[in-house]
């Protein structure tokens, strides 16, 4: 039996969410499996960093700067990438934020911004890119970066956890829909990982103590760790899996908790 590649050379993925913690360290991961990248994001600065980042691994990277919750500039930006790298193979999804307030005093304008950043925008573009992976005929490999917060009760906010139980749904449905275009759809859930959406709260001693109580590894997690099961994910190794989330936890989901 032949060991299926976990390699990505030749391949061509697009990141949303592309300058910052997960993201960037997925972008450099992915070059150093062997992709080209597109990187989607609000800030030019950010981008240009992780530019450089993945040239300097001998691989190329297209930038956009873009609202990925704007639909006009998702296909733009998906138009013109398409164009310059001549196929989009891999797509995930990692635009998100969060806003820690509680239940009762979560605003309206709170509820939009955190659905538009982390759910609308990732259908929006799973459209986009769907489209373009259809009429390819190539298949196509997509990811969601979920949480554990959409499997699980925590204190990350209502508004945030109900994002990522959607984006999990999601991954199924799209899944069971895209399936008979050889597109492959899955999540990854992380726990607790160092970004900069994380850095405030992991200054907390006492807030770390509780996480680590209910982490059978007993330490937060480091991006590194992410990259290999997005790159497995994306990789030849596994195409016959569609419709699965993937905790990368430290064993926190084992039990609940």
């Amino acid at each position: 039996m032949v060991l299926p590649s976990f390699q990505l050379s030749g391949k061509i993925a697009l990141i949303t969410g592309g300058g910052r913690g997960i993201g960037r360290a997925l972008a450099i991961g992915f070059a150093e499996a062997g992709a080209d990248v597109i990187l989607l994001s609000r800030t030019a600065k950010d981008l240009e960093e992780v530019k450089g980042q993945v040239e300097a691994l001998g691989r190329k990277a297209f930038i956009y700067q873009t609202d990925v919750t704007v639909r006009e500039e998702v296909a733009e930006a998906i138009r013109s990438a398409k164009a310059e790298a001549g196929s989009i193979d891999i797509l995930v999804n990692n635009a998100g934020m969060n806003i820690r307030s509680k239940a009762m005093d979560v605003t309206d304008e709170e509820w939009r911004q955190i659905m538009d950043t982390n759910l609308t925008s990732a259908f929006i573009v799973s459209q986009e890119i769907g489209k373009v992976m259809k009429e390819q005929g190539t298949g196509g490999r997509m990811i969601n970066i979920a949480s554990v917060a959409g499997h699980l009760a925590l204190r990350t906010g209502v508004v945030y956890g109900a994002t990522k139980a959607a984006m999990i749904q999601m991954t199924k449905i799209l899944a069971f829909e895209w399936g008979k275009y050889d597109i492959n759809v899955n999540a990854i859930g992380p726990w607790y990982f160092e970004t900069p959406l994380t850095e405030k709260l992991l200054q907390d001693e006492e807030y770390v103590k509780d996480i680590l109580a209910v982490t059978p590894l007993k330490r937060i997690g480091q991006l590194p760790e992410l990259v290999g099961p997005a790159v497995f994910l994306a990789s030849d190794a596994a195409s016959y899996i569609s419709g699965q989330t993937l905790y990368v936890d430290g064993g926190m989901t084992i039990n609940g908790f």
